[in-house]
């Protein structure tokens, strides 16, 4: 079997014939080129298990040629070679798609361990990828079973969905794969952004070495250095015998960097300078060690607006940054939630008896809008689990309202409201109408308009999933009277019982439910007076510090 083959492109015939000794001791055949021209030329007439390239040479730019390899040669990683300080360059060419970066003068044990990642990725694009492991069990590798985003065995990703923005997102994860460039994950709570990293590193060349995930939010900030660097026995107090940090731990792998927003100042210092040297020096130690760890980072916080309110240091947010990578929220896909919920069900069944969703259940779980994504999609099938009757569940047994919407604070609402009148209804009488049986209690606050009153008709038309219509008509209020103490009590006679409408559901949490409508009125008027405060103050009958107040309490923030 033939040796894989490598090609070197640099200028300086000094550094070539380094690189070539080296690569050659490893059992590999090398080409050389002196320019870009010859460059091209090697690449036109042979196959390239790896392009190393410097990023000046004298007829033209390295990153050319990234680009250029990127663009024909899909499967062949290409990687440069920059200045000593130049980070900047390194940012740019992993962002033309390069694979990795050495930096000048070239150390030999990390060109070694580049090479070898890159034959592994090589390798894994020529032959068919193996399964996940854990596939057959659904469960995630090298960790407990999950119920985020659980699938069928062997469908590959973790990350399952058939909507357009998962499989677009599935499509980034393969390309983001072959690469060694850093990943910024970004996306609300729930969403899998850790299943995210696991299918990127399931996928790559470091498959077969380890996931570390460290949630940088949980670790005290005295302890953060020895926690990711190690420390030598008898660094300090309590240092018994030598330990391996998070670096040494993934040393050949991928290091995931969750909630990465939180870490102090101090500790961006040193992880910075860790990410650039690619070496870590234990606590207690006076050498550094070289570690070859391929980083992604996680947030649901905005890193751009943390570097710039000063929490997060500028040059760290560009070495972790270099591809970003979005998941959407579950409101964003509401497509999948049929999918994820029996892939659920059926994990929480734990071999017993199947439950499923009713048709109704379905319609109301698509009508919610999840602001805990995936993990509230759990907690709210794995509740209803418990209160379903003969392994069907049911709406009621959601109690969308109570455990999962009140509690998260938001606003719940039904697929499609719309403020609109009914001519049948008395302007000063307030009636409540449902049929059938609703996803959950969504009751809105009655329009507020400035100068002059509400029409005496004006109210909310709320469609539900299995065709029934609830409408609350406020009675005629003044402009800027409007209030959460406004929400009329909800009333209903013994002739409209027993002509078949239904009483609605009470709120499980009158105080969130207050709430709920107290923000919504506020983020009404503030619309309305496009984010003027002393202006929605007044439009609301309230005192500029009554408003601020009321605004701190329901976190009510100006849209960026």
């Amino acid at each position: 079997m033939a040796s894989p083959r490598i090609l070197v492109v640099d200028d300086e015939a000094d550094l070539r014939e380094l690189l070539e000794i080296t690569l050659v001791r490893m059992g590999l055949d090398v080409d050389s080129a002196e320019s870009l021209a010859a460059a091209r030329r090697c690449l036109a007439n042979n196959d390239y298990a790896l392009v190393l390239t410097d990023m000046r040479l004298p007829d033209g730019l390295g990153i050319t040629l990234v680009q250029e390899i990127s663009a024909q040669y899909r499967n062949t990683p290409v990687a440069v070679i920059t200045a000593f300080g130049s980070a900047d360059n390194a940012v740019v060419a992993l962002k033309a798609g390069a694979f990795d970066y050495l930096s000048k003068p070239v150390a030999l044990d990390q060109l070694r361990a580049m090479v070898q990642s890159a034959l592994r990725v090589s390798a894994s694009t020529s032959m068919p990828r193996p399964a996940l492991s854990g596939e057959a069990s659904g469960q995630p590798a090298g960790g407990q079973p999950s119920l985020v985003e659980a699938g069928a065995p062997g469908a590959g990703l973790r990350l399952r969905g058939q909507s357009l923005a998962i499989q677009d997102l599935r499509a980034q994860i393969v390309r983001l794969a072959r690469s060694m460039a850093p990943v910024a994950i970004n996306g609300e709570s729930g969403s899998g952004k850790e299943l995210a990293a696991r299918d990127i590193h399931a996928l790559s060349g470091r498959n077969d070495k380890p996931f570390i995930a460290v949630n940088c939010g949980a670790i005290p900030e005295a302890l953060m250095e020895a926690e990711f660097f190690g420390y030598r026995k008898g660094a300090f107090t309590g240092a018994a015998d030598d330990r391996d940090g998070f670096f040494q731990a993934a040393n050949g792998g991928t290091l995931l960097l969750d909630e990465v927003a939180d870490l102090p100042l101090a500790m961006q210092v040193k992880l910075l300078r860790a990410i650039q040297e690619r070496r870590v020096r234990k606590v207690g130690a006076t050498a550094e060690e070289p570690v070859d760890v391929r980083l992604i980072s996680a947030t649901h916080q905005d890193l751009s607006a943390c570097v710039d309110s000063g929490r997060f240091r500028q040059d760290l947010y560009y070495r972790l940054n270099v591809i970003e990578l979005k998941l959407p929220p579950l409101r964003e896909r509401r497509d999948d939630i049929g999918l994820l919920s029996d892939a659920i069900l059926a994990r929480l069944a734990q071999g017993g008896r199947r439950t499923v969703l009713s048709d109704t259940a379905l319609q109301a779980l698509q009508a919610h809008a999840f602001p805990g994504n995936v993990r509230e999609l759990e907690n709210v099938l794995e509740r209803a689990m418990a209160f379903a009757n003969d392994g069907l569940i049911e709406v009621g047994d959601l109690a969308l309202r109570g455990s999962a919407g009140a509690a998260a604070g938001a606003v719940l609402a039904p697929p499609a409201m719309a403020l609109g009148a009914d001519a049948g209804m008395d302007g000063n009488s307030t009636f409540v109408g449902m049929s059938g049986t609703a996803s959950s209690a969504a009751y809105l606050a009655p329009d507020v308009r400035s100068g002059g009153a509400l029409p005496g008709d004006a109210g909310l038309f709320a469609d539900w999933p299995n065709g029934g219509r609830e409408v609350q008509v406020m009675p005629a209020t003044p402009a800027g009277a409007a209030n959460a103490a406004t929400v009329a009590t909800i009333s209903t006679t013994a002739a409209e019982m027993s002509s078949g409408l239904r009483e609605p559901v009470l709120p499980l949490d009158l105080a969130g439910y207050l709430d709920d409508v107290e923000r919504l009125i506020i983020r009404r008027a503030l619309a309305r007076t496009r984010f003027n405060r002393t202006a929605a103050a007044e439009l609301l009958g309230l005192s500029f510090r009554q408003l601020r107040y009321r605004m701190q309490r329901l976190d009510i923030h100006e849209p960026e």
